[in-house]
Order: C-alpha cells, then structure tokens, then sequence
C-alpha cells in the first residue's frame, strides 16, 4: 500500500474506532492499535457536562479525588458556557484545595468570584480562597503575608455575606491569622529586648498593645513593656504597663512577675490616665 493508502485507512479506523466504541466492545482492539488514540479519554471528551459533574460528584465521594478532579476540569474546558462549568468551577477550587495544591484552589477561587460574584456559590467559592490562604500559614519565624491574605479573604466572607453558613469559621480563622500576626511581632520584640535596643523592642510591643488587643499576645506584650520601659529607667510608663496587665488579667503568671520586677526597687502598678499605654488598655478583651 502506497503511503496515501495508509494514512486514509489510518483516517477511517479512527472513524471506525470513534463510531463503534459505544456499540461494538471488540471494536476496542482495533483501537488500542493506534498509537494516537487515548480511548480513556473519549468519553471525557464526549460526554454531556451533566454526566461529567455527577461523574466528578460520584468519584469524590468515593475518595477518587484525582479523578473528581478531571472530571471537573473537562467540563470548563469542553463545555464552557453551560451552568454545570460555573458548578465545576467552585468545585475545582475544592478539590484543588483538599488535595493541597492551595495556590490552584486560590486562582480557581477567584476566577469564580470574578466570573459569577453574584451566584449562590459565591460565599462558598470566597470561603476556599481563604481557607487555602490559612494552610499557608507558617510558624511565626517566618513571613506571615499568607496571614495577612487569610485576614482580607476570611473578612470578605464576613463582610460581603454575613448570613452564609461559613461566617462562623471565618471569623475563627481570622481569629488565629491575627495571632500569628501578633506573634511575628513578639518574636522581633523579644530579639530587640535581648540586644537592649529597647525603643525598638517597645516599637514591636506596642503594635501588639494597639493592633492585636484581642490575642493572646497582649499579656506578654504589657509584661515587655513593663521590662523595657523598667530597664530604660521610665519608670511611669513601666507602673501603666503593670497596672493595665493587672487590671485586665490580675491572674496572669506575667503580671506576677512585673509586679515582682516593679517590687524589686520599690515601686508598683500605677496608672498614669495620659499614657498611650492607659489609652491602649480600655480597649483590650479583659477592659
């Protein structure tokens, strides 16, 4: 057979393979003979998105998340204009985000909410972007921006649908982001206070005291006021630091042990009401 001959019969077995798999199961060895046909694939290519979104739902229920993946995936790209692509979407971001690939879940997310920020499933679609945000978070030596991410995509929840199911949790998880906020800064306050660079360490200790009053960094943030300020010999600003972590957690370990450091030349709480520090303390959870 000249080469024309074989490339037209190579060109019609492909049609006959097409035809004949949905009818005719030996046809299938014809098939698996050509090397450029993927039969795994025609039924992804061929089926109606319907079938491929249950197809998805079915596999990640059964844990066949890889799988449920595809499916998804199929759907926006062969069908890309029907409702079930909108469906596949926020399910995408989903799956993305459970197998840990956050990044993917993130820009799924946000296509979603930039291609149907009006849809039911926009709550839920803004709910993973900060949900993969808050698996990035590291621990506090490290750069803490994915806390900062989490913040601004968990807030939006709150902000732009403050009746979705998903309220509660984002508030919890914006809860710890701001922690680890705080906490960065504590770890750089407690370097400068090692070193004796004491304006710079109150620097750190005082975005905790006025910006993350609500953590539970804030008692160990008053006590390193108290040293620094102590070491520094402003002895005023060090009573208010004391007296506003005994006011607000008169039980604390922390404020036993400023008390003793104050003790120790002769001095003790004492809130002086023109303080930054006095102003910062009406505002903490124990006020």
């Amino acid at each position: 057979m000249n080469f024309a001959g074989i490339v037209g019969a190579k060109y019609w077995t492909r049609i006959a393979c097409v035809a004949l798999l949905s009818t005719v199961p030996l046809a299938l060895t014809a098939c698996q003979s050509d090397p450029d046909i993927d039969i795994t694939k025609l039924s992804v290519e061929t089926d109606p998105p319907d079938v491929l979104y249950n197809q998805g739902l079915a596999n990640l229920n059964a844990g066949n998340v890889t799988e449920a993946s595809r499916k998804f995936a199929a759907i926006d790209r062969q069908h890309p204009f029907s409702e079930y692509a909108r469906k596949a979407l926020v399910m995408s971001a989903f799956v993305n985000y459970r197998q840990g690939a956050n990044e993917e879940a993130i820009t799924a997310g946000q296509r979603y909410l930039k291609l149907y920020p009006e849809s039911e499933d926009a709550a839920y679609a803004q709910y993973i972007v900060g949900l993969a945000y808050a698996k990035q978070i590291p621990s506090v030596t490290q750069d803490q921006r994915p806390a900062t991410q989490t913040i601004e995509a968990m807030q939006a929840v709150v902000t732009k649908y403050p009746d979705s199911e998903y309220v509660e949790d984002a508030q919890a998880k914006i809860r710890f982001a701001r922690d680890q906020l705080a906490g960065k800064e504590m770890q750089v306050g407690r370097y400068y206070l090692e070193r004796k660079e004491y304006l710079a360490a109150i620097t750190r200790f005082r975005t905790v005291v006025e910006q993350y009053g609500t953590t539970n960094q804030v008692e160990e943030a008053l006590a390193r006021l108290v040293e620094s300020y102590y070491a520094m010999g402003i002895a005023s600003e060090a009573q208010t630091a004391a007296a506003v972590l005994g006011h607000n957690y008169p039980d604390s370990e922390w404020y036993a042990d400023s008390y003793k450091l104050l003790q120790s030349k002769g001095l003790e709480p004492r809130e002086n009401a023109g303080s930054w520090i006095s102003r910062a303390g009406k505002a903490l959870i124990g006020a």
